[in-house]
């Protein structure tokens, strides 16, 4: 039998913009769907972010997100375009959108439209909150996100002062487009067994703070509550890189074997003879005391000299890699994370593998990201228009 790759002949019609779904739908792409990106004359916003090699509206972030799908730039708002939609449609196991309720209506892409030209089509609404909640409806980006979940407040909960503030990465967008990803999966293997299509909503305010309160729920869990919200562990002001003598690295012994193990190989077991730290409950409960002492000790030495010493003493630790520092990497660069590429317009770039492999099928050979509109005659021919 011919491997395939995994969502082999799966189709999806992408009207989603900047990171979100575009997030959800690269990697789907990279699991073998055939994307196809429905795109604004301009193109998508993603295309303006950095600077690009050689064409405008080709920038960096275009060409790690949009590969792997085809680009189409139908005017919908048109007779034409509309028609061109409502011909592709039938063609496609999924649609996904972040067009508002209303915006979604007047383009003929609410569910009851879409499903009309096919019954068993999943159709994926990414939104910013609910349909049931006072903030429906409302406009919604990460910074929004991060701010209403909670995420901004947790730098000044672990330094103890100064204002809220974001994390600097796209956390809201890309958690919600992976909690998308596994939604359109789902619906797939439901369709497979019941021949049922369906909406779905996949609403970033409730993803995000569903992600977040995992852990810190804490206390907050129990009615009445028996501890605030916030996991302290992850709060805690101690449990951060230390410095050593040329740089930063992680220490993270966390069993009480290991804090034990540690401090025998350093020579001062003699920390376990204070109160504080004489049982393994209370050294549970004082670890901010090992941690300072640890601390203390790291500046007598380079980082390699301590990471090549708790490495042979099973102690997990790691350098502290800088964003540049990742492409040299020894276990990316040996598991192949990085791909040298040439791109027909924009030449050499670096693209990334898709993390995730899997032992059926077979990998996915991705095109590189498109030009505005570069398939849209192909599409056309392809459904008859």
């Amino acid at each position: 039998m011919v491997k395939k790759p995994i969502l082999n002949d799966v189709r999806i019609l992408d009207l989603t913009t900047v990171m979100f779904g575009p997030y959800c739908t690269e990697t789907l792409a990279a699991m073998g769907a055939d994307v196809i990106k429905l795109e604004p004359a301009g193109g998508d916003e993603s295309r303006r972010v950095g600077k690009p090699s050689r064409t405008r509206r080709m920038g960096p972030l275009h060409l790690t997100m949009n590969r792997g799908k085809r680009s189409i730039d139908w005017d919908i708002k048109t007779k034409e375009g509309a028609e061109d939609l409502h011909a592709l449609i039938p063609h496609c196991d999924v649609i996904i959108h972040n067009l508002r309720e209303q915006a979604a209506i007047r383009a003929g892409l609410d569910y009851d439209t879409v499903r009309s030209l096919r019954p068993d089509i999943i159709h994926v609404h990414c939104t910013g909150f609910g349909r049931d909640g006072p903030y429906a409806g409302q406009p919604a980006y990460d910074d929004i996100i991060q701010a209403l979940s909670g995420t901004a407040s947790l730098h000044p909960m672990v330094t103890g002062e100064g204002p809220p503030r974001f994390q600097p990465t796209a956390l809201a967008d890309k958690v919600s487009g992976l909690h998308a990803t596994y939604a359109v999966l789902a619906a797939l293997y439901h369709r497979e067994h019941s021949g049922e299509g369906q909406t779905i909503e996949v609403p970033m305010f409730e993803t995000v703070t569903h992600f977040l309160l995992q852990e810190h729920m804490y206390g907050r869990v129990f009615d009445p509550p028996n501890a605030p919200a916030g996991y302290p562990r992850q709060l805690d002001p101690d449990r951060q890189p230390m410095a050593t003598r040329d740089g930063y690295i992680v220490v993270a012994p966390y069993t009480d074997e290991r804090w034990l193990r540690l401090f025998t190989l350093l020579g001062r077991t003699d920390l376990f003879e204070q109160e504080a730290l004489s049982t393994p409950l209370l050294r549970l409960h004082n670890v901010a005391i090992m941690q300072k002492e640890l601390e203390a000790m790291l500046p007598e030495r380079e980082s390699k000299e301590w990471l090549d010493l708790l490495q042979r003493h099973d102690i997990p630790a790691c350098r502290v890699n800088s964003l540049d520092d990742l492409f040299d990497d020894p276990h990316l660069q040996a598991v192949g994370f990085f791909e040298r590429r040439t791109h027909p317009t924009e030449g050499q770039y670096v693209g990334m593998r898709a993390p995730v492999r899997f032992g059926a099928g077979v990998a996915t050979e991705l095109l590189d990201a498109r030009a505005i509109g570069e398939d849209s005659e192909a599409v056309r021919r392809e459904i008859g228009r």
